[in-house]
Protein backbone atom coordinates (compact mmCIF):
# COMPACT_ATOMS: atom_id res chain seq x y z
CA UNK A 1 0.00 0.00 0.00
CA UNK A 2 1.21 3.55 -0.71
CA UNK A 3 2.54 5.52 2.18
CA UNK A 4 0.73 8.47 2.05
CA UNK A 5 -2.28 6.13 2.42
CA UNK A 6 -0.50 3.58 4.84
CA UNK A 7 -2.07 6.06 7.98
CA UNK A 8 -5.49 5.74 6.98
CA UNK A 9 -5.67 2.02 6.79
CA UNK A 10 -2.94 0.46 8.82
CA UNK A 11 -5.23 -0.43 11.61
CA UNK A 12 -8.18 -1.97 9.83
CA UNK A 13 -8.47 -5.88 9.33
CA UNK A 14 -9.38 -6.64 6.25
CA UNK A 15 -12.08 -9.51 5.61
CA UNK A 16 -12.40 -9.21 1.76
CA UNK A 17 -16.07 -8.71 1.91
CA UNK A 18 -16.35 -4.97 0.42
CA UNK A 19 -19.50 -4.18 2.69
CA UNK A 20 -18.73 -5.30 5.52
CA UNK A 21 -14.31 -3.97 4.60
CA UNK A 22 -16.26 -0.04 3.71
CA UNK A 23 -17.96 -0.30 7.01
CA UNK A 24 -15.38 -1.25 9.16
CA UNK A 25 -12.88 1.84 7.93
CA UNK A 26 -15.79 4.47 8.01
CA UNK A 27 -16.91 3.50 10.98
CA UNK A 28 -13.02 3.20 12.54
CA UNK A 29 -12.60 6.83 11.67
CA UNK A 30 -15.83 8.26 12.79
CA UNK A 31 -17.51 8.29 10.09
CA UNK A 32 -21.17 6.40 10.80
CA UNK A 33 -23.14 8.82 8.45
CA UNK A 34 -21.16 8.31 5.48
CA UNK A 35 -21.20 4.26 5.93
CA UNK A 36 -24.75 4.10 6.37
CA UNK A 37 -25.19 6.34 3.29
CA UNK A 38 -23.09 4.05 1.42
CA UNK A 39 -25.01 1.06 2.14
CA UNK A 40 -27.91 2.98 1.10
CA UNK A 41 -26.44 4.34 -2.17
CA UNK A 42 -25.00 0.26 -3.37
CA UNK A 43 -28.27 -0.87 -2.68
CA UNK A 44 -30.00 1.55 -4.82
CA UNK A 45 -27.36 1.57 -7.42
CA UNK A 46 -27.21 -2.32 -8.01
CA UNK A 47 -31.64 -1.65 -8.30
CA UNK A 48 -31.01 1.10 -11.05
CA UNK A 49 -28.35 -1.04 -12.31
CA UNK A 50 -31.05 -4.23 -13.02
CA UNK A 51 -33.73 -1.45 -14.10
CA UNK A 52 -31.34 -0.10 -16.92
CA UNK A 53 -29.51 -3.46 -18.09
CA UNK A 54 -26.15 -2.49 -16.61
CA UNK A 55 -23.86 -4.42 -14.17
CA UNK A 56 -25.34 -4.79 -10.99
CA UNK A 57 -22.26 -5.93 -9.12
CA UNK A 58 -19.95 -2.83 -10.55
CA UNK A 59 -22.58 -0.78 -9.58
CA UNK A 60 -22.90 -1.89 -6.01
CA UNK A 61 -19.23 -1.86 -5.95
CA UNK A 62 -19.25 1.68 -6.76
CA UNK A 63 -22.19 2.83 -4.37
CA UNK A 64 -19.77 1.39 -1.54
CA UNK A 65 -16.66 3.03 -2.34
CA UNK A 66 -17.29 6.25 -3.48
CA UNK A 67 -17.50 8.25 -0.74
CA UNK A 68 -14.26 5.61 0.96
CA UNK A 69 -12.25 9.14 0.87
CA UNK A 70 -14.34 10.67 3.55
CA UNK A 71 -11.66 9.51 5.75
CA UNK A 72 -9.13 11.84 4.09
CA UNK A 73 -8.83 15.37 5.81
CA UNK A 74 -10.24 18.46 2.97
CA UNK A 75 -6.53 20.15 3.95
CA UNK A 76 -4.36 17.37 2.38
CA UNK A 77 -6.65 16.67 -0.12
CA UNK A 78 -4.49 18.49 -2.74
CA UNK A 79 -1.44 16.98 -1.93
CA UNK A 80 -2.94 13.85 -2.27
CA UNK A 81 -3.91 13.89 -5.68
CA UNK A 82 -0.93 15.42 -6.75
CA UNK A 83 1.34 12.68 -5.10
CA UNK A 84 -1.58 9.90 -6.99
CA UNK A 85 -1.03 12.67 -10.44
CA UNK A 86 -4.54 13.18 -10.25
CA UNK A 87 -5.91 16.31 -12.18
CA UNK A 88 -6.81 19.25 -9.76
CA UNK A 89 -8.65 22.18 -11.73
CA UNK A 90 -8.29 25.88 -9.92
CA UNK A 91 -11.65 25.80 -8.66
CA UNK A 92 -11.40 22.13 -6.92
CA UNK A 93 -8.31 23.20 -4.92
CA UNK A 94 -10.16 26.05 -3.66
CA UNK A 95 -13.02 23.71 -2.75
CA UNK A 96 -11.13 20.34 -1.71
CA UNK A 97 -14.18 18.76 -0.63
CA UNK A 98 -15.64 18.10 -4.35
CA UNK A 99 -11.88 16.04 -4.36
CA UNK A 100 -13.50 13.37 -2.49
CA UNK A 101 -15.06 12.14 -6.04
CA UNK A 102 -11.15 11.80 -7.73
CA UNK A 103 -9.61 10.46 -4.36
CA UNK A 104 -12.46 7.88 -3.89
CA UNK A 105 -11.18 6.32 -7.12
CA UNK A 106 -7.15 6.18 -5.70
CA UNK A 107 -8.93 4.63 -2.84
CA UNK A 108 -10.92 1.69 -4.34
CA UNK A 109 -8.16 1.15 -6.70
CA UNK A 110 -4.84 1.42 -4.51
CA UNK A 111 -6.96 0.11 -1.27
CA UNK A 112 -9.65 -2.46 -2.57
CA UNK A 113 -8.14 -3.61 -5.35
CA UNK A 114 -10.46 -2.41 -7.96
CA UNK A 115 -9.24 -2.14 -11.82
CA UNK A 116 -12.57 -2.44 -14.04
CA UNK A 117 -12.58 1.50 -15.31
CA UNK A 118 -16.32 1.20 -15.76
CA UNK A 119 -16.20 1.32 -12.01
CA UNK A 120 -13.56 3.69 -11.07
CA UNK A 121 -15.10 5.65 -13.89
CA UNK A 122 -18.12 6.04 -11.83
CA UNK A 123 -16.74 6.66 -8.71
CA UNK A 124 -15.01 9.50 -9.96
CA UNK A 125 -17.96 11.31 -11.16
CA UNK A 126 -20.32 10.57 -9.01
CA UNK A 127 -21.34 14.06 -7.36
CA UNK A 128 -20.70 15.97 -10.33
CA UNK A 129 -21.33 13.88 -13.71
CA UNK A 130 -19.71 14.74 -16.44
CA UNK A 131 -19.70 15.04 -20.19
CA UNK A 132 -19.84 11.81 -22.18
CA UNK A 133 -20.93 9.82 -19.15
CA UNK A 134 -21.12 5.84 -19.34
CA UNK A 135 -24.52 4.61 -18.11
CA UNK A 136 -22.84 3.36 -15.14
CA UNK A 137 -21.28 6.93 -14.25
CA UNK A 138 -24.91 8.07 -14.55
CA UNK A 139 -26.69 5.35 -12.61
CA UNK A 140 -24.31 5.82 -9.25
CA UNK A 141 -24.57 9.55 -9.83
CA UNK A 142 -28.17 9.19 -9.64
CA UNK A 143 -28.51 6.49 -6.82
CA UNK A 144 -26.10 9.07 -4.74
CA UNK A 145 -28.69 11.50 -5.22
CA UNK A 146 -31.56 9.51 -4.23
CA UNK A 147 -30.21 8.49 -1.20
CA UNK A 148 -28.60 11.70 -0.53
CA UNK A 149 -26.36 12.33 2.77
CA UNK A 150 -28.37 15.33 4.12
CA UNK A 151 -30.84 15.13 6.60
CA UNK A 152 -34.81 14.87 6.03
CA UNK A 153 -35.51 13.81 2.01
CA UNK A 154 -33.88 15.63 -0.73
CA UNK A 155 -36.23 18.52 -2.14
CA UNK A 156 -36.22 17.29 -5.66
CA UNK A 157 -36.81 13.23 -4.88
CA UNK A 158 -40.70 13.11 -6.53
CA UNK A 159 -39.83 14.77 -9.30
CA UNK A 160 -36.35 12.25 -9.67
CA UNK A 161 -37.96 9.47 -8.96
CA UNK A 162 -40.50 10.06 -11.25
CA UNK A 163 -37.73 10.98 -14.16
CA UNK A 164 -35.73 7.65 -13.06
CA UNK A 165 -38.78 5.45 -14.09
CA UNK A 166 -38.69 5.99 -17.36
CA UNK A 167 -35.03 7.85 -18.47
CA UNK A 168 -31.78 8.19 -16.76
CA UNK A 169 -30.73 10.99 -18.38
CA UNK A 170 -33.98 12.95 -17.48
CA UNK A 171 -33.03 11.94 -14.11
CA UNK A 172 -29.91 13.72 -14.12
CA UNK A 173 -31.12 16.93 -15.42
CA UNK A 174 -33.99 16.69 -12.60
CA UNK A 175 -30.75 17.39 -10.05
CA UNK A 176 -28.77 19.23 -12.49
CA UNK A 177 -31.75 22.05 -12.92
CA UNK A 178 -32.04 21.64 -9.35
CA UNK A 179 -28.61 22.63 -8.84
CA UNK A 180 -28.63 25.26 -11.34
CA UNK A 181 -31.39 27.12 -9.86
CA UNK A 182 -29.08 27.45 -6.67
CA UNK A 183 -26.59 28.43 -8.87
CA UNK A 184 -26.04 32.12 -7.24
CA UNK A 185 -25.47 30.40 -3.90
CA UNK A 186 -22.76 27.36 -5.00
CA UNK A 187 -19.66 27.88 -3.49
CA UNK A 188 -18.38 26.48 -6.93
CA UNK A 189 -20.37 25.45 -9.85
CA UNK A 190 -17.84 22.45 -11.24
CA UNK A 191 -17.14 22.43 -15.28
CA UNK A 192 -17.95 18.89 -15.25
CA UNK A 193 -21.07 19.69 -13.78
CA UNK A 194 -21.59 22.11 -16.65
CA UNK A 195 -20.59 20.30 -19.30
CA UNK A 196 -22.65 17.44 -18.54
CA UNK A 197 -25.71 19.48 -18.23
CA UNK A 198 -25.07 21.34 -21.34
CA UNK A 199 -24.51 17.80 -23.40
CA UNK A 200 -27.63 16.67 -22.10
CA UNK A 201 -30.19 19.43 -22.75
CA UNK A 202 -28.22 19.26 -26.49
CA UNK A 203 -29.61 15.51 -26.64
CA UNK A 204 -33.16 16.76 -25.76
CA UNK A 205 -32.53 19.66 -28.22
CA UNK A 206 -32.79 22.15 -25.76
CA UNK A 207 -30.12 24.58 -25.70
CA UNK A 208 -28.27 25.62 -22.49
CA UNK A 209 -28.74 28.57 -20.35
CA UNK A 210 -25.20 29.71 -19.42
CA UNK A 211 -22.01 31.11 -21.44
CA UNK A 212 -18.96 29.38 -19.95
CA UNK A 213 -17.95 26.25 -18.25
CA UNK A 214 -15.45 27.72 -16.64
CA UNK A 215 -16.68 30.23 -13.93
CA UNK A 216 -17.01 30.14 -10.38
CA UNK A 217 -20.28 31.27 -8.13
CA UNK A 218 -19.33 32.39 -3.84
CA UNK A 219 -21.83 31.71 -1.65
CA UNK A 220 -22.13 30.39 1.87
CA UNK A 221 -24.48 26.97 1.39
CA UNK A 222 -23.82 23.94 3.15
CA UNK A 223 -21.29 22.05 1.76
CA UNK A 224 -22.43 21.45 -2.06
CA UNK A 225 -20.68 22.21 -5.05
Amino acid sequence: MNALLKPYFENIVFSGNLAQDVTAVLTHHQFPKVAGHVNRVAREARRLALQFGADPVGAETAGWLHDISAIIPNRVRVEMCQAFSVSVLPGEAGFPMILHQKLSVVVAHEVFGVVEPAVLSAIGCHTTLKPVASLLDKIVFIADKIKWDQPGEPPYLDALETAVAHDIDDACLVYHDYLWQQRDSLRFAHPWFLDSRAELLSIRGEEHDFGSSNFERKGGRNGRF
